[in-house]
Parts: C-alpha cells; structure tokens; sequence
C-alpha cells in the first residue's frame, strides 16, 4: 500500500495485519521520531561526559547527525523517518516543549538576583553584549556581501538577530557547565551566573525587537507595523508585570499555605494553562510564542515552594522528552555540507572568531578595571559568558523562520554555537586555577591562643532529619565545664549536602543560595523549605552561645561531593567530619520501614572515610534523643586506634550533665591481628579513662568469644540511645572476624564487621550508632601523598 501526501494525513492506522505502514501515520511516526531523538541525545551525552561537556552539546550533535549532514543524507533514511509531510508535526510537539522550557528558564531567572547583583555584574554584562553586538556590524557586512541572497532581507534585521547571535550567553547552559566545574558557588560562578541573567534578559528584549523589525519574512512590510508590534510587545509585559504578577502572588501564597491538595492542583493547572495562553498571545501581536511563556515564568515568585513545585511537576517531561525534539528539528534544518568552499569556512573562522573575542575581550577588561579581578580569573570568565547553547538555536531558528537567516548563514552560526560551547570547560579548566580563587579572607595570618578544649566539627546534613540527629549529637559534645580557665567552645560548621543534577530545580536552588568563597566555603543564604529548616534549627541551637554554628554549603554532582566535603574539613581545620548515614528508619503504624538515600550517598561516605585526612564519623540515626533529659550512651571498645578515638569522644560527653556514659571493653586473648604494642597502647587508654572519668561512668569488661551476641544484645535491649564503636574496617581480629559472618553479609562496604552489624537493618537493633574512624596518617589525594599535621592545630 503506498502512501499518497495528497490525502489528508491521519493520526493513526488501523495495523500492520490491515496491511498499513503504521510509519505513513502521524502518531506511529512521532513515536518513532522521539524514541530516535532522545536515545541518540542520551547516547552522545554518555560518551562525551568523560569531556565533562553539558548535555546540550550532545543534543545540539544529535540533531545536526540526524539532519542532512548526516543520516538525512540517505534518502531512504529519510523518506521513512523524517518525511517532509511529517516535519510541521515535530515542529509543533517541539515548539510546545519549547514554549514550557523557556517557561521554566524564566522561573529560574530571580529579577532581585540582577537587582542585587550589583554594578560589577552589571558592568560584566554589558560589556560581554555591547562589543559582540559593535564587532557584528562588520560581520553582517561581510556576509551580507559574500553569500548570495541575503542582501535582500534589510540590513538592520539582519545585523539584530546577528548581533543577538554573537552576544547572548546561554544561562542555563552556563549553570551547568560551573555545577561540572566546581565554579557554581565561587566569586567567579556567582558573578558569571549574575551577568548571565542580566545577559539572558538584555538577550530577549534585542531579539523582540528583531523580530518586530522582521514583520514575519514579509519583505514590503510598512515600517509603522514593526513599531506597533514592538510597541505591542511592551504592553503585554507591562500588563503581565502590573495585573498578572499580583495574582500569582496571591496564587502562590495560597497554594503554599494551603493544606488543600484540590486548591494547590488547580492553581497548578491553571498556571500550565497560562503558560500556552500567554503564548497565543505574544504570538498573537507578532512576537514569537515563546516570549509569551519566558515573560510569564519571570514574574512568578521565586520565594516559596510555588515556583519549585511547577519545576517539579514539568521539568521531566519538557527537559527528557519534549526539548530534544526541538534539537532535532533545528538539525533537520541545519546542512553543514553547504559550507564545503574554503570561502565558507573562512566565513566560519570570521563568525567563530569574532564572538569568542568580542565576548571574551570585552568580560576581560571590564573585570580587571572594574572588578579588580586577577588576570587568569577575568579570562575564565569571559570564556564562561561566551557559552551558547540552547538559546542560540531558538535566536537562529526564528531568525531562518522569519526568513532573515539563509540556510549557509544557519549552518555557520550553529556551528559557532556548538564550537563556543564545546571549548568553554576545557578552556576554562586549563587558565583557571583553584589556588588563585581561594577566599582572601582564608589567608589572613590567625592568630593562636592557649590551646583550649576545643572541637571542631564539620557536619553534613542533608534534610532536615539529619540536623535533629545532629544537633542532639552536637550537643552531647558540648562540654558545660572549663579547662584552665577557658570556656570549651565548639565551632560547628554545618555543611548543606545537595546533589547537583540537569534538572532545572538544581539552578533553581543555587539561584537561591549566596555564598563566596572556594569551593563550597562561606555563609549561605539558605531559603529553600529543605534548608531553610536546616538553618533555622542549627540557628536556633547556637543561640545557647556554647557552640558557634558556621553554615556552608556544597552544591556538587554525588560522584565529586567528597571532594568539597575533604576540601572544606581541610580549610577549616576540623578534627571530625560527622556524615548521616545513606539509610535511616521511621515508624509507620506498628512497623519500622527503612528509608535509602540510594547507592550513590552511601558511596559518596566511602570516599570521604577512605580519602580524609581527619576523624571522621558516620550516624546511623534510628531517632537520637533526649528521654526525660536524658541520653544514655555506651562506648563499645574492642581495641585499636578507631575505638581509642571512639573513647576520646565519649571522653567529651561524659562532661555533659545530662550524659550518662557506660564503657564496654571487649577482651580478646590468643591469635590476633593485635600486637603486644597494641594491646599495651589499649590498656594504657583505658587506664587513663577510667582515672579521669572513674566516678562518672559505668565500666565492665567482656570476654571477646561471644562479641556478636553480646553487642547485639546491648543493641537490641533499648537501654541506650546511643551506641558509640570505632570503625576498624582493616585492622579487626581475624579470629573474631571469622566468627562474625561471611563477606556476603557485609552490605555497608565503608563499615568494618561491627559496626555493619550495628547499622544493619534485619538485627533488632534499637539504638542509634555513632561509627568513629581515626584519621590517617598519610592520605592520597591523586598521585601524592600528603601528611595531616594540621589536625593538632587549633585555631580560632
């Protein structure tokens, strides 16, 4: 059965057994299409990840492959997959997940960011566009009188949607590539993502104004229809910003107060409803429908859990699934065999050439006159600021839309995208080094005192469950007694551990977090629900005025996360970094469910317990509390140097009035991993706890035979509500090892024996557990190794 394009086009067939092509039906086809995009796109990201490139590279060259540079040069390929008839389709289903993304950039865009940014950012700005933007009037020339045709399309439209091309900076492109370079809470990520919305904004209003002036291809068009449109187009968002704001303002305030699911679901439907009729509307006056949702998205408010929870309810689908259509469609359109004439490359080298340096030139100057900035830093992020990405596409396909852009003038101008994009992280990660960036205030001589009773803490908290197992704990350290006259202070550094993703909620997040520092170090505005309750319970507990609570935050991808954490212990010089647990436990009804925070967080812990260079400690939080005033703990000690830490610890909360402290020392006799050294440093600690502390805490001693019943047993019987044991993974008896069970039980890799049994879930256990590990000796960091001396340092 053949096909015939004259025949209306139906949406689906009645089957291959009625002898149909299901392939000559819309539907089926766009199906099909989709399936092709997004495993393609998913298929590029994965093997340029190792180039550390964002995703939108790989969706960008899936497109441009699947158009007639590549595939779309076999014409059977073609005719089955990507039919002309079949093209308008994907456009639409493309445009309307364009539409919703442009929606979602708009949420990310905080106006009172820009307001606040300051005049640096500001100065940034605009000079990364008004340069590009003087550099492309002789670049519209050029082309205009080297490649045939485009001289009949006016010169001031052309020149616009040129310059806009050359001197846009892909916010959402940008975000990512900081968040893969570890940027996105330094002074130079946070500067280059306030100069990106100002440039974002700027961006849009040029690129109306380019399209007004167009008139929609129309050639004769009377210039008094480009200024209605224009003058149309400031209407509509004086209209969306004087009526439409204050009604989301009350929708939002509404929906986040409310506890009626039915109002929050309809204020949430309405506003998606919104989003494609203010669509119709720009599209309407003769603005693209894209400014329509952009506009929209920008005046809802950003402080609240509205914003956020429309990012959650569309940005799977827009981002996953609607957006590489709109690659794909753009690829169709892009044919890079036209440019086969040295003259069109040479072309390619002017366009590629003129916006890196237009862009780069102008960010340079301006940040070392402006911003003093050093010169490797202010190179960096003219190279950032010259990101293209998605941005760019829609500036060129409304550009070949409207008729201004030739097919050769499309292809240069998105290879210039892609080639600008693709080079910023190398670039970047060869001029920009980590040292030159640190916060100056990190490098001002402290000054040393008296060596006091002091602990320093690094603890990573990742929702607000974790900060009531903390602070409890915290607060079991904090000793109410001085030592040779100095009060025993605490300094807590409460790190905000949040897994940065692609999803639009991750830039949602940073654009709502304000720190400096590097990397990862400094206070932070937390505003977000999560954190906001983060912070204001460790605000609330520092006012006791005996611990000083410092926040922080890390914003990083779950694969490099222990990075910042081991950077941070580091700077700071804190003795123990506290980790929650990758797992913890709730009542629901009469039975206990066990909750995973997944594979990834459980292996991010391994690697900051394998590779830091101080104590660390790891809560398995089965709901740590006071009970009528009071915690009971009990020190688990079975020898070597993680439970001597553990008892150094323990030595600390037996000073809190409200602490009652029992020790439990296993003893093993016969072959052992311990030697006599060992065995004489252990019972030396023991000594000198139980002199110190003799009459204040419960002491027995067990026979290390039946250690795995007896510690269940402590576990089980609900008598304390903390058990404190040291970690000692590789140096543990192998005779008791051998009795405790096989590899195959060991589901906590980063745990030793015990204290997997401990945190394990199918043992009865009722306590919660703190696992201590001393720090190393020598720790590697890459290919060297280098001494932690500095953990005996005490500065304040």
């Amino acid at each position: 059965m053949g096909f015939n394009v004259t025949n209306s086009i139906k949406t689906s067939s009645d089957g291959v057994w009625q002898g149909e092509n299901t392939l000559h039906y819309a539907f089926p086809l766009l199906i099909i299409q989709t399936t092709l995009v997004v495993f393609l796109s998913r298929l590029l990201a994965l093997l340029l990840k190792p180039l550390r490139q964002p995703r939108v590279v790989a969706e960008i060259l899936a497109g441009i492959m699947l158009g007639p540079s590549a595939f779309g040069r076999n014409k059977t390929f073609t005719n089955w997959i990507f039919p002309s008839w079949s093209t308008p389709i994907l456009e639409c289903v493309s445009n309307i997940g364009l539409l919703f993304f442009l929606f979602l950039v708009g949420l990310e865009l905080d106006l009172n960011t820009i307001h606040k940014s300051g005049k640096k950012a500001i100065g940034i700005a605009f000079a990364g566009i008004s340069l590009p933007f003087l550099f492309s009037i002789g670049v519209a020339f050029v082309l205009r009188k080297i490649i045939k045709g485009i001289d009949s399309v006016g010169y001031g439209e052309f020149f616009l949607f040129i310059g806009v091309s050359l001197s846009i900076t892909a916010f959402p492109v940008l975000a990512r590539i900081l968040a893969e370079l570890r940027l996105l809470t330094t002074q130079i990520g946070e500067m280059a993502m306030a100069a990106a919305a100002f440039n974002d904004v700027a961006a849009w209003i040029l690129l109306a104004l380019a399209i007004a002036l167009a008139g929609g291809g129309v050639v004769h068009h009377s210039p008094l229809i480009s200024l209605w449109v224009f003058l149309s187009g400031i209407g509509f968002v004086v209209f969306m910003f004087l009526i439409i704001r204050p009604i989301m303002i009350l929708m939002a305030k509404k929906s986040s107060n409310g506890n009626n699911n039915i109002v929050e679901e309809t204020y949430i439907c309405l506003t998606l409803v919104g989003v494609m009729l203010f669509g119709f509307m720009t599209d309407f006056i003769g603005i693209h429908a894209i400014f329509g949702g952009f506009i929209f998205g920008l005046i809802i408010p950003k402080n609240g859990d509205f914003s956020e929870k429309l990012i959650l309810r569309i940005e799977d689908i827009v981002s996953g699934l609607l957006l590489p259509l709109y690659f794909a469609s753009s690829g169709i359109k892009t044919n890079i065999s036209q440019i086969h004439s040295v003259r069109a490359w040479g072309l390619v080298v002017l366009v590629v050439s003129t916006a890196c340096v237009g862009k780069v030139l102008g960010t340079f100057v301006v940040g070392i006159m402006l911003c003093s900035m050093p010169m490797r830093e202010a190179l960096a992020l003219g190279f950032l600021m010259n990101t293209k990405g998605l941005v760019e596409l829609i500036v060129l396909n409304i550009g070949k839309e409207k008729k201004v852009l030739d097919d050769e003038t499309f292809a240069i101008l998105v290879i210039m995208a892609l080639f600008t994009t693709f080079i910023t992280t190398p670039i970047v990660m060869a001029i920009h080094k980590p040292s030159s960036t640190q916060n100056p205030q990190l490098e001002k001589p402290q000054k040393k005192i008296k060596k006091q009773n002091n602990l320093r803490i690094l603890a990573c908290v990742r929702d607000p469950r974790d900060a009531r197992a903390l602070i409890n704990l915290i607060e079991s350290l904090r000793s109410e007694k001085n030592n040779n006259n100095y009060a025993s202070i605490t300094k807590l550094y409460v790190m905000r551990l949040v897994e940065f993703t692609d999803r639009l909620s991750s830039i949602s997040m940073v654009q709502r977090a304000r720190k400096n520092g590097f990397p990862f170090i400094g206070r932070v505005l937390f505003r977000d629900d999560a954190t906001d309750q983060v912070g204001a319970a460790f605000e609330a507990y520092s006012t006791l005025g005996k611990v000083m609570v410092r926040p922080t935050m890390a914003i990083s991808g779950l694969s490099d996360l222990h990075e910042d954490i081991i950077h941070v212990a580091e700077k700071k010089r804190v003795e123990l970094i506290i980790l929650p647990f990758d797992k913890y436990w709730q009542r629901e009804g009469n039975e206990e469910v066990e909750i995973h925070a997944g594979h990834e967080w459980r292996m991010a812990n391994e690697r900051v317990m394998s590779q830091a260079r101080c104590s660390v400690a790891v809560v398995v939080d089965r709901g740590l509390q006071l009970v009528n005033n009071w915690m009971r703990i009990c020190i688990v000690f079975f020898g070597g140097t993680d439970c001597s830490k553990a008892l150094e610890i323990g030595s600390r909360m037996v000073e809190h009035p409200a602490i009652r402290v029992t020790l439990v020392r296993f003893i093993h006799h016969g072959s052992t991993n311990f030697g006599e050294v060992e065995r004489t440093l252990d019972d030396s600690t023991i000594a000198e706890f139980k002199m110190k502390w003799g009459k204040q805490i419960v002491y027995s001693e067990k026979e290390a035979n039946n250690l795995v019943n007896e510690v269940l047993e402590i576990g089980k019987s609900g008598e304390f509500e903390l058990m404190i044991i040291g970690n000692n993974k590789s140096r543990f008896p192998q005779g008791i090892m051998a009795k405790l069970f096989d590899e195959q039980q060991l589901n906590n890799s980063e745990f030793g024996p015990l204290a997997n049994l401990l945190a394990s879930s199918d043992k009865g256990i009722k306590s919660s557990v703190l696992v201590i590990q001393q720090q190393q000796q020598e720790a590697k960091f890459g290919n060297s190794k280098v001494a932690s001396s500095f953990i005996d340092k005490d500065i304040v």
